[in-house]
């Protein structure tokens, strides 16, 4: 990677809306309405709330310990990321997880990424490269520890550090909604195993077509990506369907 000592991953160097406690732009997130929505996209990740699954908002405000309003203004803020549905008079629910959305959710993506990183790798530093390498080796680590709050945060980490090299906001914010809807697919328990089998070699030809500067191959290493990741995870969800 380079000479020089690593670069240090601060809380406000990457973090975007609901990567634990963060918004997008750099700037933590410090409001009761900002750590609900945090923890319960969290919960939603892992399942606590599986799809479909009522979120009323009473129980949740005597679960996280706060009044309603932080509840109802947490669930606007999943709401606008995709991730759960208001329904007038009849509260919120999580959204539901379908063949159609997962591939709709990566024709978004498929647009953006790809874009975003190419723009990214005509401008990436050595100091970005070392940053975006120690996040990827702390996303394995947690991996193989079993730690999937912590690996999909380092994950997290990975990718928007290259995609910050591109110096555009606007396309930072138009890719979360896609990718936070993604990460149900991607840390679901029937098909995270099945995303992760070959996602390393991809995140270090990634991550190497960044540090070449070369556009074009960072273009298609993020199509490969992508790709690969939606036919694995619509393979996972094929075979759940088959043997229900």
């Amino acid at each position: 990677m380079g000479g020089g000592e690593p670069v240090n991953i601060t809380s406000d160097s990457v973090r975007f809306q609901l990567s634990t406690e963060g918004s997008t732009g750099g700037q933590p997130e410090r409001t009761l309405a900002g750590r609900v929505a945090a923890e319960l996209h969290r919960l939603i990740l892992r399942g606590v709330f599986p799809a479909g699954s009522h979120l009323r908002i009473q129980e949740l405000a005597e679960r996280f310990d706060t009044s309603a309003m932080p509840v109802r203004e947490a669930l606007r803020k999943l709401a606008a990321l995709g991730l759960v549905d208001l329904v007038p008079h009849r509260g919120a629910r999580v959204c539901e997880l379908s063949l159609a959305d997962l591939e709709d959710t990566y024709r978004v993506r498929l647009v953006l990424e790809p874009l975003v990183v190419a723009a990214a790798a005509a401008e990436f530093t050595e100091e970005q490269g070392r940053a975006a390498h120690e996040a990827l080796q702390r996303h394995e680590a947690f991996l193989a520890a079993n730690d999937a709050d912590a690996a999909r945060q380092a994950h997290t980490e990975f990718h928007f550090l290259l995609y910050q090299a591109a110096g555009s906001r606007w396309l930072l914010r138009s890719i979360e909604p896609a990718w936070q809807n993604s990460e149900r697919y991607r840390f679901s328990s029937a098909h995270e195993n099945a995303y992760n089998d070959r996602s390393h070699e991809e995140h270090v030809e990634l991550l190497n077509a960044c540090l070449t500067r070369d556009p074009q191959r960072a273009e298609a290493a993020m199509r490969v990506h992508l790709e690969g990741a939606m036919s694995r995870m619509r393979a996972a969800m094929t075979n759940d369907e088959g043997t229900q």
